[in-house]
């Protein structure tokens, strides 16, 4: 059993489209250290490094060694999905920086959690494209950290996560309904019983806007806008969770 975890990565760890009251965001990082502080009989600690709209570069460069520093004995790491999305991108380099990852984290006896986002391209104009570079960096990320004291959990591959219930409105974050379901392969990869309140978890109303006006006017062009002024929507963003904090699983 794992106490001490610490979480790296983009949106998609930072928890992005699972919404609470006031703001804040929560996610399936947040819900595993929740499943881990229910399954263990001793205190879990966890910390969330994420930032959205990060590349996997920048992740890697300001997130990796401040991660090691808390001292985990569970790190995850998924990162790529903005990568995936700029109008070039190489998956060899984007494996090899998860690779830095691995690697310096097997240094420290730490055990990896690597994952793979869930698949959005049936939802997303240019779908089909991200299809194929999500297809071909989930192959690459299967040949490369199946070994010990790596768990890799292959969302892409999960077909039932690509259902459009499982997605919020802007089609590429997952909702709260997504993130219990990565929460769930996660804690049941890593042999850790899943709560059963979360397998009966209701699903999202079925908000039919992608292909719309307002779709493109809300999401797709201030993506655009972002990507041709060089901006991110994480510019100027700390950490949600910056230090290793209890969780409590009452």
């Amino acid at each position: 059993m794992f106490h001490r975890f610490v979480a790296m990565g983009d949106s998609f760890t930072e928890g992005l489209g699972d919404d609470l009251p006031g703001g804040q965001v929560r996610g399936w990082a947040d819900l595993v250290a929740l499943g881990l502080a229910a399954a263990s009989a001793h205190p879990v600690s966890y910390a969330n490094l994420a930032v959205r709209g990060r590349l996997l570069g920048p992740i890697v460069a300001e997130q990796l060694e401040p991660a090691l520093a808390l001292g985990p004995d569970l790190l995850s790491i998924c990162g790529g999905g903005n990568d995936l999305m700029r109008p070039r991108v190489e998956i060899p380099y984007v494996v090899g920086l998860m690779r830095q990852v691995v690697d310096r984290a097997e240094e420290q006896g730490v055990h990896v959690l690597v994952l793979s986002g869930g698949n959005p391209s049936h939802h997303l104009p240019l779908g089909n494209l991200m299809r194929r570079r999500g297809d071909q960096l989930a192959d690459a990320a299967l040949a490369a950290f199946d070994r010990p004291g790596v768990t890799l959990v292959d969302n892409w591959a999960d077909s039932e996560l690509e259902h459009k219930r499982f997605w919020s409105v802007d089609k590429l974050h997952l909702n709260a309904l997504g993130h219990t379901r990565v929460a769930t392969n996660v804690l049941s990869d890593l042999g850790v019983p899943v709560p059963v309140e979360w397998l009966d978890a209701p699903a999202a109303a079925d908000e039919q806007v992608q292909g719309t006006a307002a779709y493109y006017r809300e999401f797709v062009l201030p993506w655009i806008g972002r990507r041709l002024t060089g901006r991110s929507s994480g510019d100027g963003r700390a950490p949600k969770r910056p230090d290793l904090e209890p969780v409590d699983a009452a």
